[in-house]
This record gives C-alpha cells, structure tokens and sequence, in this order.
C-alpha cells in the first residue's frame, strides 16, 4: 500500500527547494521529481507552489536562474544555490530542525 502523501505547512517548499538545489542546478520540473524521488513519494510540490517559491527565491537572492537545455531537448529555466541561499539553507535547516525536536518533545508527552 503506498505511503500517503503529506500537506505541506508553508515555508516548508522554500527549504526542500534549497536542499534540492545543494546537489546542482536544475529546471522547476526536476526539483519537483527529486523531492518527490527522495521522500518516497509522501512529499509533493504543486507547480501552483513551486513556481511562485522559485521566484520568490530568486528576488530574495538565495538562488540564481540561466536558461539552458533540458534532458529532452527542451528550453528550460535551471535554477542554483547562490552562497546566500546556501547560508540560508542552513539557518532553515537548524530552525526545522529545533521545532521538529520540540514538536517530538510535546507529541511524545500527550
């Protein structure tokens, strides 16, 4: 029986993006597949989601954006980490990090 997939709480696409982008650039479609891919397929981004975060990213600085050709030949926007965001990746990192724990601290209480 497959995994269900989980709702994202907000900010959450912002950081996956981040982390994708740590392993070299890549087209939105792709950052969406490796999500998808490496959460065994319990966590999805929405293109409704992932484009508006994308360029939100961008006008922050944490990632740049070049136009080059995808793997089917295709015009596509590849997306990377820029030292910014990559600083910021870890500050995310360390915040999710800190709630996670507290939120397992509390359910863990109930």
């Amino acid at each position: 029986m497959p995994e269900q997939r989980i709702d994202m709480p907000q900010g959450t696409v912002d950081l996956l993006i981040l982390r994708t982008l740590v392993l070299g650039p890549q087209h939105g479609w792709g950052i969406s597949e490796r999500v998808q891919q490496a959460s065994g397929d319990r966590l999805q981004i929405q293109q409704g989601s992932l484009y508006p975060a994308l360029h939100r990213l961008e006008r922050r600085g944490w990632i740049k954006a070049h136009w080059g050709t995808s793997e089917n030949n295709r015009r596509a926007k590849y997306y990377e980490l820029t030292k910014t965001g990559r600083r910021q990746l870890e500050l995310e990192t360390d915040s999710w990090n800190k709630l996670a724990e507290a939120m397992a601290l509390v359910l863990g209480t109930a």
